[in-house]
């Protein structure tokens, strides 16, 4: 029987970070179950006037019969607004903003919004719905997400509760930073990942059962990258995040210096980079992703700076945020996400492609089409009509039973430069034109090296 008398209660008020650690991927997406998942808590936890009476083990139907009233529906759908008095009634913002939560919503509303860019009209609609009016599938799910997080056990289809809470975020400002590391929230990872590092990023009977291993290209200068870091960290905490300068040794243009406002940082393949900004070092957009390995020196400047470059003051009250970049990651496959996107047509080798291709997720433009639509395709690109006719002759020319694919990419982007390097030779590059032509001069020019 579980003594809540020897038990701590929780008291954690909805503040963002919690939130964050329970909604188990972006917040943004997730924000409303993340307020279901603490209510759930409270519901279980709770002091006397928030907790509900339950048994010891507890089914979901002893939880749901005494959490709801008695007229609250009990079939699959979502239900409908049959009592007031029902908790179903109620709305997320009437389970967030009273007296006990000691949140008020101006407060509330500007701490999300730093974390998550939401327009204000999104989230007076989620503010406004009916939190519990969900399906029972919905609510089995959160009971299964708050026994995957520790808070609950389960065992023949009944729910034990735990007398030893689970690490978690609380008052931020009360908590070293490195405490909060270890149970912060893991949605920045791919949301695969996520769940398996949710699972088992804790030792199990004190032995470490998993291991996350990356190509990591960084290693003589590990420190400065660090350093760098505790840097970028130091700015984003400020009130008013100030621009800065960086002296930056670029790869193509030697030693420059660019004023950018940095947005976020993002691991890539091999290393770390910054995505800023302003004036980069090409001086061609308003964007790039700076290795911070390569970073010689960052200042901050101030926002009244006579030097700023004129699209950061034009920018001042509407900065880009991290959501910016996500979306347009997503609208084509590339991290140089500010490179021009185009069409590609791939053809696989029908053994490789059911081998290592099928059932994998790339990226979300990568698309599987049959043999007369690449043909289709061929024909209507804006290519010179000579160079079209020898596409369609190649195509005609190989297996209608390969697998075939589009995707829309960066174009000049160097990791889909090494991705397509890494399927050769079970990979044809068919458009665009120019793409297939440098693949072409790269082959012939890796072939003369195994030459007799």
């Amino acid at each position: 029987m579980f003594d809540f008398s020897t038990a701590p209660l929780i008291e954690d008020p909805p503040h963002i970070e919690l939130l964050q650690w329970l909604a188990r991927g972006s917040l943004k997406q997730n924000l409303l179950r993340a307020i279901r998942l603490w209510v759930w808590l409270h519901s279980l936890y709770g002091d006397e006037q928030d907790r509900v009476s339950l048994p010891d083990p507890f089914t979901y139907k002893h939880w749901r019969d005494t959490f709801f009233s008695a007229t609250h529906p009990k079939g699959e759908f979502a239900p409908h607004l049959h009592e007031g008095n029902c908790a179903c009634a109620k709305t997320t913002a009437q389970w967030l903003f009273y007296p006990k939560t000691g949140l008020l919503e101006p407060e509330w509303r500007r701490s999300l919004q730093q974390h998550d860019a939401i327009p204000d009209a999104d989230l007076d609609e989620l503010l406004q719905q009916r939190l519990f009016a969900v399906t029972r599938r919905t609510l089995f799910a959160d009971l299964q997400i708050l026994t995957n997080l520790g808070w609950l056990k389960v065992a023949d289809k009944q729910y034990y509760r735990v007398e030893n809470f689970p690490s978690r975020p609380s008052t931020r400002e009360l908590e070293p930073v490195s405490n909060r590391l270890g149970v912060y929230d893991l949605g920045f990872l791919n949301p695969n990942l996520e769940a398996i590092a949710q699972n088992l990023s804790q030792p199990i009977q004190n032995v470490q059962r998993f291991y996350l291993e990356v190509d990591y290209i960084i290693s003589q200068t590990q420190n400065q990258v660090e350093k760098w870091l505790d840097e970028f960290r130091n700015l984003w905490e400020q009130p008013t995040i100030p621009p800065i300068r960086l002296t930056y040794t670029s790869a193509k243009y030697g030693a420059v210096e660019c004023i950018v406002y940095p947005v976020c940082i993002y691991y890539v393949q091999r290393a770390v980079y910054l995505c800023g900004f302003g004036k980069t070092s090409t001086n061609k957009g308003e964007w790039y992703n700076y290795r911070l390995d390569k970073i010689q020196k960052i200042t901050p400047l101030d926002w009244n700076d006579a030097k700023l470059p004129k699209m950061l003051q034009q920018r001042r009250t509407t900065l880009p945020t991290p959501d910016y970049i996500r979306s347009q990651m997503h609208q084509a496959w590339g991290f140089d996400f500010y490179l021009p996107s185009k069409l590609m047509l791939l053809r696989f080798d029908r053994t490789f492609y059911e081998s290592y291709l099928k059932g994998t997720s790339r990226h979300a433009t990568f698309k599987p089409i049959t043999y007369q639509w690449g043909l289709q395709l061929i024909r209507e690109q804006v290519i010179p009509a000579k160079h079209r006719g020898t596409l369609l002759k190649i195509l005609q020319n190989r297996l209608s039973d390969d697998a075939y694919y589009t995707v829309i990419y960066r174009d000049g982007d160097p990791n889909v430069g090494l991705r397509l390097r890494a399927w050769r030779p079970k990979v044809e590059v068919l458009l665009p034109w120019e793409l297939r032509q440098e693949i072409t001069k790269e082959v012939e020019a890796e072939s003369y090296f195994y030459q007799n």
